[in-house]
């Protein structure tokens, strides 16, 4: 899995002083870099092929000011030209939320699907787990560490 940490700022939170729900995926989409960078090395746009397909976030405990919140991203499924990712965001060791992205190897200029090359799969295969259910082993037999905030 990739892990990033961010620290949550004052404008991060809402009237209720919990993190607000417009975070959540600006800090997913942040933490997705390492899978945009196996398509694209150096994060050009120019021949850009990766389109979003869906996101959904699950808020599943309240997050607050005042800790640092980590993100764990991982493949969950990876199809002939798409994939999904999916993500936790953990705060003092509790999941706060989960998402999930759908995004497609897109050719912009015929507009269509295609296929995810070979050598890029076998790297997203790396970062494969079955489930979100964290007790279970990855594609490559190891169990996700994951680190407490």
């Amino acid at each position: 899995m990739w892990v990033k940490t961010v620290t949550p700022g004052f404008g991060d939170i809402d009237g209720l002083r919990h993190i607000n729900n417009c975070k959540l995926p600006v800090w997913f989409e942040l933490s997705r870099e390492p899978v945009f960078r196996l398509f694209h090395p150096n994060l050009s746009l120019d021949g850009w092929q990766l389109i979003m397909a869906r996101i959904s976030v699950d808020f599943v405990a309240q997050m607050r000011l005042g800790s640092d919140i980590t993100i764990h991203t991982f493949i969950r499924k990876i199809g002939r030209s798409s994939m999904t990712v999916f993500q936790e965001a953990w705060q003092n060791g509790q999941l706060g939320a989960k998402g999930e992205a759908i995004i497609v190897y897109f050719d912009f200029e015929n507009e269509k699907s295609i296929p995810i090359p070979d050598a890029i799969r076998v790297e997203l295969e790396k970062h494969f787990v079955l489930s979100d259910n964290l007790s279970l082993k990855t594609r490559s037999g190891r169990f996700p560490e994951i680190a407490s905030s």
